[in-house]
């Protein structure tokens, strides 16, 4: 019920993502072509060709809702314009493979579903409800992606996944104004962030934004952290539960993410407020309020830009970014993404799928904000700003050294289900960061469960 991308040393990557503190101190200004400067661009002319489906009607279901929601209709909207296709987005409930059981128990399940567990593309080919992905998608993926990228999307050596959609996940989003105020510089290391945490708190100003009540943001804390501590290896033995969760790894990265989430002053609204606290609201309101705002820094990916979007932040003078800080010898780099995956064997569901492997596709979101693709045919000018474009830069130029999201790759009822497993236990956590070895030992008991499941 999971799959493991195993891709060597993350050492490129860790480089490529270092050069983000810089790119980050920029205003968005002009530069050079392909996504080291100048305005955003614009999608290139269509380049991938399509089928006519005139009064097909087709299907798709994620998970996202708001701007991300919306940015992506506008993607499906183009996908009409030139197909002739009528296409309905259908929000989906976490856990989207639980969505799409009922759905297909009730007859009617979607076209294409965008799925954002490498584990959930497993459990629907598993179900026998995913279908191969047909030929033409499949000449894009070899032309756009990378050979780890189209990995991630395979099973059993099949392909089934088109990695649309992709993210930075070892990002930290801070506000400058604030920032400029108490003097804090850009941390490296772990120990720097909590000196800046407790600098900004001396100024007036709540350090951290903590997104408590959606799981799955303390689990991006606690992967960034235990990849950078006990390395790559660790890492991909814990996604697979080769190593247990009483291990003295798991202490040692509790025990540091503890030296934060155990300091009340140091969260916006102490841990009960965090815990209320959803992610959208955790970006907006560090960059709500000029330079006193209810935090100065909120942790998350490249697609925090989509919430700060939604404030009158701009990104690169407001609202700028670093790398997350080195616990270990090197910063962690954590990517996350969606698959979009057929559960129809249709026309229009392959066609959609070839549109979603394309430049043509990503480029509209990619404008948007908010977005990275690991589309290595993508030209980066159509990012809307500097950070934007480093981000997607230093994805692309990493290749395939980098580690996925860990709660991605396990069982989804341990990895990825609200208010259990993995999600759960990191807020029970968070309420108590004293208790590392109950944790500990519930996590082991809820994953020992999953992956005998």
């Amino acid at each position: 019920m999971r799959t493991t991308l195993r891709t060597g040393r993350a050492a490129a990557v860790f480089a490529a993502v270092a050069a983000l503190t810089l790119a980050a101190c920029g205003d968005g200004g002009g530069g050079e072509e392909g996504g080291s400067g100048g305005k955003s661009g614009t999608p290139s002319p269509p380049g991938v060709e399509l089928p006519r489906l005139d009064g097909e009607k087709i299907q798709v279901t994620a998970v996202w809702s708001g701007p991300e929601q919306e940015n992506f209709v506008k993607v499906l909207d183009e996908f009409e314009r030139r197909t002739g296709a009528e296409v309905t987005f259908v929000p989906a409930q976490d856990p989207i493979v639980n969505f799409l059981g009922t759905k297909i128990a009730g007859g009617s399940p979607p076209d294409v579903a965008m799925l954002p567990q490498p584990g959930a593309v497993r459990q629907t080919v598993e179900r026998k409800w995913a279908k191969p992905v047909g030929p033409a998608a499949q000449v894009e993926l070899a032309e756009n992606y990378s050979p780890g990228w189209q990995a991630i999307g395979q099973v059993d050596g099949k392909q089934y996944g088109v990695y649309y959609k992709a993210a930075n996940k070892s990002l930290i989003w801070y506000n400058s104004a604030v920032f400029e105020n108490a003097g804090a510089r850009e941390p490296k290391t772990w120990q720097e962030f909590l000196t800046t945490a407790e600098t900004i708190s001396a100024s007036g100003v709540t350090p951290v934004s903590v997104a408590g009540a959606d799981g799955w943001t303390l689990t991006d804390w606690f992967e960034n952290i235990y990849l950078s501590q006990s390395g790559p290896e660790k890492y991909d033995r814990l996604a697979e539960h080769e190593i247990k969760w009483t291990d003295p790894s798991v202490r040692e990265a509790l025990t540091t993410l503890g030296r934060l989430f155990g300091e009340e002053a140091l969260i916006a609204g102490g841990a009960d407020g965090a815990l209320q606290t959803e992610f959208p609201a955790s970006v907006t309101q560090t960059f709500t309020g000029g330079d006193q705002p209810k935090a100065a820094m909120v942790f998350e990916g490249d697609f925090v830009g989509v919430n700060i979007a939604q404030t009158d932040a701009e990104i690169g003078k407001d609202a700028k970014v670093f790398p997350f800080p080195a616990v270990g010898a090197k910063p962690p780099v954590v990517t996350g993404g969606d698959a979009a995956v057929a559960l129809k064997d249709s026309k229009g569901a392959q066609a959609l799928l070839t549109f979603l492997a394309s430049p043509d596709a990503a480029g509209i979101q990619a404008a948007e904000g908010g977005f990275v693709s690991p589309n290595t045919s993508l030209d980066l000018a159509v990012y809307p700003n500097e950070v934007q474009r480093s981000i997607a830069k230093a994805l692309i130029a990493a290749g395939d050294d980098f580690r996925f999201d860990m709660s991605d790759q396990m069982p989804q009822s341990f990895g990825g289900t609200p208010g259990e497993g993995f999600w759960k236990r990191l807020q029970d956590f968070l309420k108590d960061p004293e208790d590392v070895a109950g944790i500990q030992r519930k996590l082991e008991s809820d994953a020992a469960k999953a992956y005998k499941d």
